[in-house]
């Protein structure tokens, strides 16, 4: 499977994806990976931005509503859409444009920064991917990106319950398998029965690496690794959001800030 086949499957997904991020269903990205992730980001006041795989806007809308200027880039034309339809609402100055990771539409040290808030992990040539990214930006520019946790979201992976369903292990499996593209289907789980029947399941390519591939894949496009955090849900945010639970047994995510060498 290339990006095109793969931006074919969310491009599907982006109608479904949009009605339900958007009321609320989402409640990994709105009250743990972006929480977390907008918290690791450094300031970005002033500064000229690009979201690769943007979806349908929202993570970009964070970023801009912190004081940068963004474009972002998403290879599925119904998000981008939706993303332009709520920039003609709510103005940010935010450009959009459909386009692949893979071949971005920009000049050679364009950016300051780049985000990429879970997308870099749905795209099989993650080299051309990290290429690109580092291309695109100017020298002392960094890139910040999450992903489902390599360790803890292998091929196979199941929450270990006990009697009153904690969470208390995690059970993983096939860590050095490449997934190749293996479509996983789910949606959100805390959708009510009623909006879940009405809806189709995301059908949601994924492609695995270990986590030493991630960092080897990072050095080789001639990043520094800068920081790297595992966000983990307070006990508070877990009262609110019980099915947050499990991600304090092991990460879900992992945020990794890269930054292009400066100019010698």
């Amino acid at each position: 499977m290339d990006h095109i086949t793969a931006g074919e499957y969310w491009n599907k997904n982006a109608e479904a994806w949009t009605k339900l991020a958007r009321a609320g269903y989402d409640v990994y990205r709105d009250h743990l990976n972006t929480p977390g992730f907008l918290a690791m980001l450094p300031p970005v006041v002033g500064l000229y931005g690009l979201d690769i795989g943007c979806g349908e806007g929202h993570n970009t809308r964070k970023v801009a509503a912190l004081g940068a200027s963004m474009a972002a880039i998403d290879i599925a034309e119904v998000f981008i859409r939706h993303a332009r339809s709520e920039e003609t609402r709510v103005p940010l100055g935010i450009i959009y444009q459909q386009a692949s990771a893979v071949e971005l539409p920009f000049a050679e040290g364009e950016f300051d920064f780049a985000t990429a808030f879970m997308s870099v992990m749905d795209i099989p040539e993650t080299e051309r991917v990290l290429a690109e990214a580092f291309r695109i930006l100017k020298p002392n520019g960094f890139l910040q990106f999450s992903l489902l946790h390599p360790c803890f979201n292998p091929p196979h992976r199941r929450a270990c319950r006990d009697e009153d369903n904690v969470a208390y292990a995690i059970e993983v499996g096939d860590y050095f398998i490449d997934a190749k593209g293996r479509i996983d289907e789910w949606t959100f789980g805390v959708a009510p029965l009623s909006v879940r029947e009405r809806i189709p399941k995301f059908k949601v390519p994924r492609f695995h690496r270990p986590i030493s591939q991630w960092f080897n894949l990072l050095i080789a496009a001639g990043f520094l690794v800068e920081r790297v955090e595992e966000p983990m849900p307070s006990d508070e945010v877990v009262r609110a959001w019980p099915v947050l639970q499990e991600a304090q047994v092991a990460a879900n995510f992992l945020h990794v800030r890269v930054r292009k060498p400066g100019a010698k």
